[in-house]
């Protein structure tokens, strides 16, 4: 929860407890771009002190898509419009009742839930995005949270080229470094045991190759 106001901070978390939630709340929008990584759920006041809230929705919504609920006193068509295209799923307006909260946290939730049970399996990898764990011929990865992300991306678009500048806008959601991502690619091929897995497109960016990696293990005829 990204909460400016700490009364309203400290009662929407009491109530969100009862009801059988964990929440962490935090006032700007500078400790929400470090700390909403791994939450199931956003709830995003726009009205924040620092950033603008519109920037820190655009932002979380480039990196990952975890379910989002904008928060704002300002209702109009336009307000609403522009929560929605900056990657809102939901948009709530202040002042809101309780269940009708719950009420949208869960339906938002429910949207959600099929994307979380997925999993990416390509031969003998397999990623589980729920679990967050990566598992090749029945063997745990062990691999940071960047990481995770970073394979995840590439394995999601099998065969695709994707550029570095779109990996580090999926995966860091700001100005990117070609030492980051090469860094972090060549991690992930030691953790893989092998470079085929994830190829390079020089001057354009990564390559996830499943095919190029089985047909290399083939024995030879």
């Amino acid at each position: 929860m990204v909460e400016n106001n700490r009364s309203e901070a400290e009662a929407l978390t009491v109530g969100l407890r009862r009801h059988g939630h964990d929440v962490a709340d935090v006032a700007t929008g500078v400790e929400a771009l470090q700390v909403y990584e791994g939450y199931d759920l956003v709830l995003l006041d726009l009205e924040l002190p620092d950033v603008d809230g519109l920037e820190v929705c655009s932002t979380i919504r480039a990196a990952c898509d975890v379910p989002l609920i904008a928060v704002t006193a300002r209702d109009g068509e336009l307000d609403r419009v522009l929560g929605l295209k900056a990657g809102a799923d939901d948009y709530i307006a202040k002042p809101y009742s309780f269940q009708e909260l719950m009420a949208r946290m869960d339906a938002v939730m429910r949207r959600a839930r099929p994307r979380a049970a997925t999993s990416l399996s390509h031969g003998g990898l397999r990623i589980d995005t729920r679990a967050r764990e990566v598992r090749l011929h029945d063997r745990h990865v062990e691999v940071t949270r960047k990481e995770f992300d970073l394979l995840s991306c590439l394995a999601a678009s099998p065969d695709a080229v994707i550029s570095r500048q779109e990996l580090m806008r999926r995966v860091w959601g700001d100005s990117w470094s070609r030492r980051t991502v090469d860094t972090h690619i060549n991690s992930l091929r030691n953790k893989l045991g092998a470079s085929d897995w994830i190829t390079t497109v020089r001057g354009v960016g990564f390559r996830f190759e499943p095919g190029r990696m089985q047909a290399a293990r083939r024995p030879a005829e």
